[in-house]
């Protein structure tokens, strides 16, 4: 784990990682010694159960005799607890062990001189590396370490929220007067990898004018989770509250004064979560709202079996695309067509349409609506983007402003993309509006 440049060095670093004890278990084979008598039944008469305990009393006190040095009593249980295995110990970490994203990773750090000179004016630099960026943890740079005795150490202690996956690195590095007068550059190296604790697989389901989240989080840690909060965090225009199996919902906006953690069992469990979302109107029809099919982000907090805390936050949740189309003025407009418009003849299409290529709309009334399926269809996996969604007055032969892009994820390349407009004359997606004002 640990490297360091070639070189003789009076100073070297070594790092251990500060982090929570274990239970220390052991799996004994212990017994009731009523077991060894008597069978479960012999309590379901009245008589022989007030009759046992003064029969197995002086068995008992004799086997539990502090003077047996036989220990005879070794295999049996004096608390109901001692079938846990538990012997009352808690154990160091024997190794550097795993290291989880959403975690903070805390690091005892020491600098010891080895050598039979004092060292002297001490610089000392701790950093993470990571694919991405170096964070700094630790610079002494305007207060350099006075001196290091001969076998003497200086210690201290780092910490950083892990953010990110995949390789990191601890750079530890000295600089520093030797016993010679030298001045020397001890850099060290310390390399660990950041797992993914747990998956979050979402699904989107639309019934009438209600969205439905359902989030299913997998336990990939050795260890239990606990989760302390698994709340949405809906985008603009968006409300949600939680259904729960013992209640209708969770809209009561109160803060319940303890809420039991909810367990999701190591190595493999799962926990499912439903969120019932509403898309709200910003209120007036003439403000125009920037937006895309967002619905919001999940923020998830736990605690492992001794405590320690872990946090992360999700990329934001796409959800169906709901475009309208509204007449806002006091004419009769129309027929229109809808079609997917390109920038350019050698622009490649990812996402179009199935069928028609051009869908026709009938007039609309003044202030009216109407309502109408556009059918797209996938060639590419992955998050695709959906854009220049257009609408044509052919009477007026006079095409509006293509509708902001929107992206969508997708998992089968040639399935359908099914899209209902609530056709008002205003092409809506979600919260971003296009009027057609005639």
């Amino acid at each position: 784990m640990s490297t360091t440049q070639q070189g003789t060095h009076s100073l070297a670093f070594r790092v251990m990682r500060l982090c929570k004890p274990s239970f220390h278990v052991e799996p004994p084979f212990r017994i009731d010694p009523t077991d060894l008598f008597v069978g479960e039944d012999i309590f379901d008469d009245p008589l022989a159960a007030s009759n046992l305990p003064p029969l197995l009393s002086s068995h008992v006190s004799k086997s539990t005799d502090s003077s047996d040095l036989t220990y005879g009593d070794r295999f049996l249980l004096h608390h109901p607890s001692d079938a846990m295995g538990f012997s009352g110990l808690l154990v160091l970490p024997q190794s550097f062990g795993a290291i989880y994203l959403g975690e903070t990773f805390c690091s005892y750090i020491s600098i010891n001189n080895s050598s039979n000179f004092e060292v002297r004016d001490v610089i000392i630099k701790a950093e993470i590396q990571t694919e991405r960026q170096r964070i700094l943890l630790l610079d002494t740079s305007k207060s350099p370490v006075e001196s290091i005795r001969a076998g003497g150490r200086y210690d201290f202690i780092v910490e950083h929220d892990v953010k990110e996956l995949g390789a990191h690195t601890l750079v530890c590095t000295a600089l520093y007067y030797d016993g010679d007068g030298d001045r020397k550059y001890l850099p060290q190296f310390f390399k660990f990898v950041v797992a993914n604790p747990l998956s979050v697989r979402t699904k989107v389901r639309t019934v009438k004018e209600t969205t439905y989240l359902e989030a299913c989080i997998e336990n990939h840690t050795k260890s239990n989770l606990y989760m302390d909060q698994v709340e949405f965090d809906p985008a603009p225009h968006w409300s949600a509250i939680v259904l729960k199996v013992d209640s209708a919902d969770d809209s009561t906006g109160g803060r319940e004064i303890f809420k039991p953690p909810i367990l999701i069992r190591s190595g493999g469990g799962i926990y499912n979560y439903l969120y019932q979302l509403k898309f709200s109107s910003p209120g007036s029809a003439q403000v125009k709202v920037e937006g895309t099919n967002i619905l919001g982000k999940l923020q998830i907090t736990w605690r492992t079996n001794l405590g320690e805390p872990g946090r992360l936050q999700t990329q934001q949740i796409l959800g169906t695309v709901h475009l309208n189309l509204t007449n806002h003025t006091d004419r009769k407009l129309g027929p229109f067509e809808v079609c997917l418009s390109q920038n350019s003849a050698h622009e490649e299409k990812t996402v179009m349409i199935n069928g028609l290529q051009t869908m026709a709309l009938s007039q609309v009334e003044a202030f009216g609506s109407t309502d109408f399926h556009l059918n797209l269809i996938a060639t590419k996996l992955g998050v695709q983007r959906i854009s220049r969604i257009t609408v044509s007055d052919k009477r007026e032969k006079k095409s509006y402003d293509p509708l902001p892009d929107v992206e969508v994820g997708i998992i089968f390349a040639g399935f359908n993309i099914q899209y209902m407009f609530s056709c008002h004359l205003k092409l809506v997606n979600i919260s971003s509006h296009m009027y057609i004002n005639g």
